[in-house]
């Protein structure tokens, strides 16, 4: 078994207006995962070899979701989250490996669109008003994100 890195990624897909900020209407994406249904999520996933964590976030987003991030606008947002791996993911990581270090990216849609899931890893996906989409989320680091938005937002 090959196993995975303790570095990842966190990618917040969005829709917004720029000028006006978040408008009634602006959405997040949200994917529910198969190997925990019922929990939803924004796009994550772990670095493959020795990507930088831009390549991982396009690698990532195509694989979750179909969507192709050269046609919108990612954003590296600077932020890394440090988290203890959740005890049902533990087995994943190199024997030993308690925390891994996720960093946060957003991706700006100019509307909301269809998205082909990959279900190996996904059950469903709905778009959501983000201050919705911030209580569904399991994850704090994700919720954090997501709250952030009204702020990045009107500053893009």
């Amino acid at each position: 078994m090959e196993y995975k890195q303790p570095i990842s990624v966190l990618v917040v897909i969005y829709t917004a207006a720029p000028s006006t900020g978040l408008k009634t209407g602006s959405a997040v994406l949200l994917l529910e995962r198969a190997d925990f249904p019922g929990h939803w999520q924004s796009v994550t996933g772990s670095r493959d070899g020795d990507e930088t964590m831009r390549e991982t976030a396009v690698r990532e987003v195509f694989e979750e979701t179909g969507l192709d991030t050269n046609l919108y606008e990612l954003t590296d947002w600077q932020v890394q989250n440090v988290y203890e791996i959740y005890p049902k993911w533990q087995h994943r990581y190199p024997p030993g490996t308690t925390r891994n270090t996720e960093h946060v990216f957003g991706l700006q849609l100019p509307q909301q669109a269809a998205v082909k899931l990959s279900p190996r890893e996904h059950l469903n996906y709905q778009w959501l008003p983000w201050n919705i989409a911030a209580d569904k989320v399991f994850s704090p680091s994700n919720r954090a994100a997501i709250l952030e938005l009204p702020e990045r937002v009107c500053h893009v």
